[in-house]
């Protein structure tokens, strides 16, 4: 109780904007639009939809999990192949054992998830497309909890320098939030090593700040390392020991939210920290910069670390670092100090795959406002509340269209019927002749075939 009442005078509704949100039964709640604010694990869950938000999370957890004893018995029918090399089901046999322990330790850390509620089948999962997005999934950040806790100081105390190089002197950071704040590394580094009065650490993926809550905690984790290019047959599946240096203790705080609904009252901090985040959110940069103004009290900094590859569908949204320097100071700031480097990232001691990365590191002053952003809306309001018509737009008529035509393709399939049978079929039905069926009837069934190969791996 005494730590979310030092979070209650920084958060606000995000659906809303209200502040202070009231505290009862072990949840915030915003009393003007009669939402209630989960608490996992002691982590205030403040989505805008926090009930959407969590049944969305628990059915990409559980598909996940699902993808796993999937994988776990493609592994087991492998291991029946007489023809096996013993290296080779040496390798197999750890692989398998070691991805069911890896389930099950999934499943013991996402418990307060309640993903176990899902008791929808793998088939429905996949039918429904409920297939976690590449930069929201289960496994996409999985490799910076080890690189986190785990790997070694080198990349941490790289992350941390960038930092001090923008902040110069002045490492009185007052009140700090981080967003985006992963598996919790740099924001506990934040806290131990520079001078804040309070830190915030905000992230979106419930996996990664679990594991934030049990390092802060000065627990331990056991929990697999699977290396993209392990350096040897031991280094396929590797058994890692995960914890902090010691406990974060006082005054550090996590929260489940999402970057562009930030839960968090105008003016609550003295310094923002955007680590790995700026180029891979999904607003553009001018719109994101104001949202920051607006969480910096005045003379607040905003602190950014991290690479620069936006990747907008606009080409003119990718924006170069002159571009970004330009944005921030039209948004209320100071000219920003730059610094640049090159350091090690994801380098993991047990694969042959890591890189340099050419960091992008800057330090802004809150000089004025930004001027009021419209809230970010991530969906149509049809889709968000489920009560609208769903409008027929031209590219719903052309997918539904196209998926009539899998279905009935999909449909044609019963062991007996050949590429060449099916395409007399359609030309049969005047949907295509003969000769565009083939080929286009080859090219949906080896998508097919290969989106299912790609379904048994981790």
């Amino acid at each position: 109780m005494v730590e979310q009442e030092k979070l209650q005078s920084y958060l606000a509704c995000p659906r809303c904007d209200k502040a202070p949100l009231s505290y009862d039964d072990g949840a915030f709640r915003c009393d003007a639009c009669k939402i209630d604010f989960p608490d996992i694990d002691g982590i205030p869950w403040m989505f805008a939809d926090p009930d959407a938000s969590l049944g969305e999370w628990r059915n990409r957890l559980q598909f996940a999990l699902q993808q796993l004893g999937h994988e776990v018995a493609g592994l087991e029918v492998e291991l029946k192949d007489k023809d096996l090399r013993a290296l080779t089901r040496r390798r197999i046999e750890r692989y398998r054992k070691s991805a069911e322990q890896h389930r099950r330790a999934l499943q013991k850390l996402l418990r307060p998830v309640d993903v176990q509620s899902q008791s929808g089948s793998y088939e429905s999962y996949l039918a429904l497309r409920t297939r976690l997005p590449v930069d929201q999934g289960l496994n996409t950040y999985y490799a910076n909890i080890h690189r986190d806790w785990v790997w070694g100081e080198e990349e941490n105390e790289a992350s941390l320098k960038q930092v001090r190089s923008v902040l110069h002197d002045h490492v009185e950071l007052g009140d700090v939030l981080v967003l985006g704040a992963g598996a919790g590394r740099l924001a506990y580094d934040i806290h131990k090593e520079l001078d804040c009065s309070r830190l915030i650490a905000m992230d979106f993926n419930p996996l990664l700040m679990l594991v934030a809550k049990q390092m802060a905690d000065g627990n331990r984790l056991s929990m697999y390392e699977f290396p993209i290019a392990p350096k040897s047959l031991e280094d396929d599946a590797v058994l890692r020991k995960l914890s902090a240096p010691e406990p974060a203790g006082e005054d550090f705080h996590l929260v489940l939210g999402d970057a562009l609904r930030a839960p968090f009252a105008a003016g609550s901090f003295d310094a923002v920290v955007t680590p790995w985040l700026i180029d891979i959110i999904t607003e553009d940069l001018s719109v994101f910069a104001a949202r920051i103004n607006r969480l910096l009290k005045h003379n607040g900094r905003w602190v950014n670390f991290g690479s620069l590859a936006f990747a907008d569908p606009g080409r003119a949204r990718r924006y170069s670092p002159e571009e970004t320097k330009a944005i921030v100071a039209e948004s209320g700031f100071s000219d920003p100090y730059v610094s640049q480097a090159t350091i090690p990232y994801m380098c993991s001691p047990a694969s042959r795959h890591g890189r340099q990365e050419r960091v992008f590191s800057f330090c802004a002053y809150k000089e004025r406002d930004a001027g009021q952003v419209s809230r970010h809306k991530a969906l149509p309001d049809w889709l968000v509340t489920g009560k609208e018509p769903v409008p027929m737009t031209q590219s719903f008529r052309t997918q539904a269209m196209t998926t009539q035509i899998y279905a009935f393709i999909m449909s044609l399939i019963d062991g007996k019927r050949s590429v060449e049978d099916m395409a007399k079929i359609l030309e049969q039905q005047k949907l295509m002749t003969r000769e565009e069926a083939v080929p286009a009837i080859r090219s949906f069934l080896t998508r097919m075939y290969d989106d299912s190969q790609r379904q048994q791996g981790f």
